[in-house]
């Protein structure tokens, strides 16, 4: 499963004196977000998972590129339609000394659905009916009928100690192990140290590590939301290297030898999300009136809203280059991606015929929320799209709030126009549409991350079956035909795919960009 399209993985070889770097022993990064908590299992979030791979290990590791490979598991494959065999990874140690083996997989991934937050992780491990262990270092996954992707899904099993977080594994007590680093142990390449929230997490090398030994002795990751904060941190020698340069600072940077800044394709596609209940809090007349049904449930309003919105402007002027136009919720040459999608059109003076076709002459008033310290360009992009509904007689109030307010709310159905980041990080429909698209559906384990309430029932017939097709050339099909209709429908609004910029100090690190975006210190190394 090779994606196209992309931009191969940019080594980011940057090449002056070492001595640049604040030591040669410590690796001091910034960025924009944090973990939510030290427990890997709380939240789905990117930058949540990102701080977790530093000191836990998941079973199927995912390549620079998104490709599955070999984690603490070794190999996988179907035994039966239901059933999949996974052998482990013998010989790995724990931080604290102790024995990975398969007791740790089956209490992580039973461990999973009970203490997630509200940005669950569940989603993967959703197909799981049950788990038997084998044998020490072979499990046997069993799944609730054929689970392809299930390798897919398990990119994000992060698998902790059995032993050490046993009595951290509820709601109750889940956080206080955690975030005290009791529980905090993994067989990742760096060990827990401290963590304070919205600050610093400080690690310290585990020089057992089973892929080998990581060239920091200490990294210390600090959260710094500001755009301009953390380049400046960059700039005075406080951090070595960040994350997430704004586009506007990407054009400066060019001109600037005392950094080096290196852009990548993202996995990421921003998504105007719009709520389907016969009931929406935040949509009224523009005289602040309640209007008599949820406009958004008119096809014809939806398409208005696609019709607004100039993405090449988005990405030119809004994102500074930084980007790409989006007509679907993957990139191109993801599978379940489809060709036959048009591209978008831009007609804002059809956009306003179509709202007076479907009876709002004079438009109406909407609240628009997204993040404003999540995805780069998240807010300029909000703020954007604001001012293009406005000018078709849309008026829109932009709110760009922080992710630690905006995804629980989201969770709790509060928004009416809402607008995120979603990444393929499994690198197939089934993650994507079928976490935003199906109808939330408990039963079947779908639409986990469906907050408009958005339902086709073909679409989810399409997901259902192609879960279940062990040939890739027919679960393509199927994912493909799902996502024609999703983006038919216009209720899921695809704006951009971001492009993503780092920075360094000139000539100092070596290392390589990842589609999900990911900055992660085991795999930078001082420049040679």
């Amino acid at each position: 499963m090779r994606h196209q399209n992309f931009l191969a993985p940019i080594a980011f070889a940057l090449g002056l004196a070492a001595a640049g770097v604040a030591s040669a022993q410590t690796l001091t990064m910034g960025v924009r977000g944090g973990p939510e908590s030290m427990d890997p299992h709380f939240s789905a979030l990117g930058s949540h998972a990102e701080a977790a791979k530093h000191i836990f290990d998941t079973l199927v590791w995912s390549g620079t590129d998104l490709q599955i490979e070999p984690g603490l598991a070794t190999s996988w494959e179907a035994i039966d339609e239901d059933t999949w065999e996974f052998k482990l990874r013998e010989g790995v140690k724990f931080h604290d000394g102790s024995d990975f083996d398969a007791e740790d997989v089956k209490f992580s991934i039973e461990r999973i659905p009970v203490v997630t937050g509200p940005t669950t992780t569940a989603i993967y491990v959703r197909r799981v009916a049950s788990v038997d262990i084998i044998d020490p270092y072979t499990v046997h996954i069993n799944t609730d009928g054929q689970a392809a992707t299930l390798p897919n899904d398990f990119i994000r099993l992060f698998i902790v100690s059995s032993e050490a977080a046993a009595d951290y594994s509820t709601p109750e007590t889940a956080a206080e192990g955690f975030n005290s680093g009791k529980a905090t142990i993994g067989t990742g390449p760096y060990k827990y140290v401290s963590w304070e929230p919205k600050a610093d997490l400080v690690l310290e090398r585990n020089d057992d590590y089973w892929r080998g030994e990581g060239a920091w002795e200490k990294v210390i990751r600090k959260e710094i939301p500001n755009d301009s904060s953390r380049l400046a941190a960059l700039k005075s020698g406080q951090v070595d290297v960040i994350n997430y340069v704004s586009s506007v600072d990407y054009l400066a940077l060019e001109r600037d030898s005392s950094v080096d800044a290196i852009k990548g394709d993202s996995v990421y596609v921003m998504n105007l999300q719009l709520d389907q209940r016969e009931e929406t809090p935040l949509v009224r007349a523009k005289d602040g009136s309640k209007l008599d049904e949820n406009p958004f449930r008119d096809l014809k309003v939806r398409q208005a809203i696609d019709l607004a919105i100039d993405r090449e402007t988005m990405v030119e002027v809004v994102l500074e280059g930084l980007g790409k136009p989006a007509n679907q919720m993957m990139p191109a040459g993801f599978f379940g991606s489809s060709e036959k999608i048009p591209t978008p059109e831009y007609n804002p003076a059809k956009a306003k015929e179509m709202l007076t076709e479907a009876g709002y002459p004079d438009g109406f008033e909407v609240d628009l929320y997204c993040t404003g310290d999540r995805l780069p360009g998240d807010a300029a992009i909000c703020q954007g799209l604001g001012q293009m509904l406005t000018q078709v007689g849309i008026k829109t109030n932009v709110n760009a709030i922080s992710k630690t307010v905006y995804f629980p709310a989201q969770a709790r159905l509060e928004y009416s126009m809402f607008m995120n980041g979603w990444g393929t990080l499994t690198g197939e429909a089934s993650y994507t549409v079928g976490s935003l698209a199906h109808s939330n559906n408990p039963e079947v384990k779908l639409g986990a991350f469906n907050r408009i309430e958005y339902k086709n029932d073909e679409v989810d017939a399409l997901m259902q079956a192609g879960a279940t097709m062990m040939n890739p050339d027919e679960r393509r099909a199927a994912y493909e035909e799902a996502m024609e209709k999703v983006m038919a429908d216009k209720a899921y609004i695809s704006l951009v795919q971001l492009q993503t910029v780092w920075g360094a100090k000139a000539g100092t690190l070596d290392f390589e960009t990842r589609f999900d975006e990911d900055t992660l210190a085991f795999f930078i190394k001082p420049a040679s």
